[in-house]
């Protein structure tokens, strides 16, 4: 017998705040009247904390403190045991988002280390002979906008050989001049990031010019923390060797579920960094690294 049970929310983009309430329908196509025992829907809302394979053996007192964090869990009876007619049946539900005591809803954030995620589980029990069918659907969590507006503060930077850091020899660099301005480092999370880079001079030919945006992680304790940095996108602004003292616009959208506002909770912190980053034509990197704050306002 075909049977297939979905749940389809009201909202297309599955975006909801604290305090809303999720309403849509639960679907169920089936060829003949099917017998159930019950149909429940299930709200779930967990933070998954991960250790990077470099700090597994480092911090035995984390394996207490990765245990994932639960911030919302409930469940409500949609239908009572009984039968489903033939045909398609549209059950509507409206499930409101309440959390319990002093928890938060953090925004909805896939990362490697750190992932909060929101489900909605839609359960119909059957006999012992029929097999129980369940679905799960994900929907978005974002937090509250602050009030009042955010004033940009723009940085403007200089690359040269005197600047960098990390350096062993740096007489055995060739010698650079890079200038720019990123128009601000507290970012709207709706919002680009943007400004403007200019090669006043190179004495090597340069092959490429990348923004990378990064996301650090840290889980952890009292014990200790775990911090890991990992790319989440790269775009390349120029290719080739560039005009000089011509300025190249920078210009980054922050994609969706990658990013989050920056986050610091005790258990766990969620940030993000931008890289400026030239390739010149020797394969000699030069990066120059600016910490961002992202909020949603």
């Amino acid at each position: 017998m075909s049977l297939s049970l979905d749940i389809r929310l009201k909202r297309a983009n599955k975006v909801y705040h604290e305090g809303e309430a999720l309403a849509g329908v639960v679907v169920i196509v089936s060829k003949e009247a099917v017998q159930h025992q019950g149909i429940a829907l299930t709200m779930e809302g967990l933070v998954n904390l991960q250790l990077s394979s470099k700090s597994v053996g480092v911090f035995e007192a984390f394996y207490n403190s990765v245990k994932p964090i639960q911030l919302i869990s409930s469940n409500i009876e949609v239908v009572k045991p009984g039968k489903i007619p033939g045909g398609k049946t549209e059950i509507p539900f409206e499930f409101p988002l309440h959390v319990k005591g002093n928890k938060v809803l953090y925004e909805t954030y896939h990362g490697v280390f750190v992932n909060i995620q929101y489900t909605l589980r839609c359960d119909m029990k059957r006999s012992l002979l029929a097999k129980d069918l369940t679905k799960t659907c994900e929907f978005m969590v974002h937090c509250q906008p602050q009030n009042g507006k955010l004033q940009p503060s723009p940085v403007d930077f200089n690359i040269t050989p005197e600047t960098l850091q990390n350096v062993r020899e740096r007489t055995a660099l060739p010698k650079f001049m890079i200038r720019g301005r990123l128009d601000a480092t507290s970012c709207i999370i709706t919002q680009p990031l943007t400004g403007e880079l200019t090669v006043e001079m190179s004495e090597v030919p340069i092959k490429s010019i990348e923004l990378q945006l990064v996301r650090v992680e840290t889980c952890g304790c009292a014990e200790g923390y775990a911090r890991d940095a990992t790319e989440i996108q790269n775009i390349q602004i120029a290719e080739g060797d560039v005009c000089h003292s011509l300025p190249i616009p920078i210009y980054m959208v922050f994609p969706r579920l990658f990013t989050c506002p920056t986050l610091e909770t005790t258990n766990f912190k969620v940030e993000f960094e931008v890289n400026v980053v030239i390739v010149l034509h020797d394969d000699h990197l030069i990066t120059e690294n600016f910490p961002l704050k992202l909020c949603r306002v």
